[in-house]
């Protein structure tokens, strides 16, 4: 039995041996594709080793083996693109073009764990925000979204407070400044006060509302991020006051922050 255990060790020790320069050449090649961006769409060989801090020589080595791949290509001043490969996959279906493609899967999987109803809010060209989806809850009193599509301002409720958090300070202070008109009694209209729980979102990286925009519901929401890092929109769980006390509100933060990042990623933010 020892003898077996033993066999099967050293038989890994050498397979995880053997695979640590196989993972230093991936780590290396995703370095070089990180090097090239719209401002350098093409670089040359010393451009991209200095990038990377990798030596000239294994530059030109993994460039070798990631144009025999598709990774790059040549250009005709002999500097170096990315490459076909990575132009069929964009474009061929594989990857979701919109945000409910990226989000769907996991709604339904957040709403499977909480039993409440799931929202999917998109940011707007005006900075606004539109309920573009829902996965509803099973429970016979449940929130269920009428508006979709309808433009709704990001001071109201925890999904506009999510996005509003991660926009940039002259962009929130610009939607600030407006007049922030009562909805519910429990509207926030005070910006100073906004601007407070603003501070609180960005810490613990989740919004909550209490019936702020809709009477009776309490919602937490957190913030979808795009391929470049900026606000695409925001997950929500929502559900009736006599099932969402604050204390699962909490509870559920983290769960839908999660769900939110999970989505981020398929759209191709990185979380760095």
């Amino acid at each position: 039995m020892s003898e077996t255990t033993e066999g099967r060790t050293g038989a890994g020790a050498k397979d995880n041996g053997a695979a640590r320069p196989a993972v230093q050449a991936i780590d290396r090649a995703v370095a070089i594709l990180k090097c090239f961006s719209p401002r350098h769409p093409e670089m040359g060989i010393s451009d991209i080793a200095r990038a990377t801090g990798l030596s000239t020589s294994t530059t030109h080595r993994i460039l070798a083996s990631m144009q025999a791949n598709g990774l790059v290509r040549q250009t005709a001043q002999r500097r170096y693109a990315l490459g076909p490969l990575l132009v069929q996959l964009a474009r061929s279906g594989a990857f979701p073009t919109t945000l409910r493609d990226a989000a769907l899967g996991a709604m339904r999987e957040l709403r499977a764990i909480v039993d409440e109803t799931v929202g999917l809010h998109e940011l707007l060209p005006g900075n606004e925000r539109a309920v573009i989806d829902q996965v509803e809850s099973h429970h016979a009193l449940r929130r269920t979204y009428t508006e979709l599509g309808v433009p709704i301002p990001l001071v109201y409720g925890a999904p506009g407070k999510a996005m509003l958090a991660f926009l940039s300070r002259p962009v929130a202070e610009e939607l600030l400044a407006g007049t922030i008109d009562a909805v519910t009694p429990a509207t926030i209209t005070d910006p100073d006060r906004l601007r407070v729980e603003l501070e609180g979102i960005r810490e613990r990286g989740y919004a909550l509302s209490y019936s702020e925009r809709t009477p009776g519901i309490r919602t937490v929401a957190a913030p979808v991020f795009d391929h470049e890092s900026g606000v695409a929109g925001s997950i929500s769980v929502s559900a009736p006051e006599s099932r969402m006390p604050e204390n699962r509100m909490f509870e559920l933060g983290p769960v839908v922050v999660r769900t939110a990042g999970e989505v981020s990623e398929v759209l191709g933010c990185s979380g760095g």
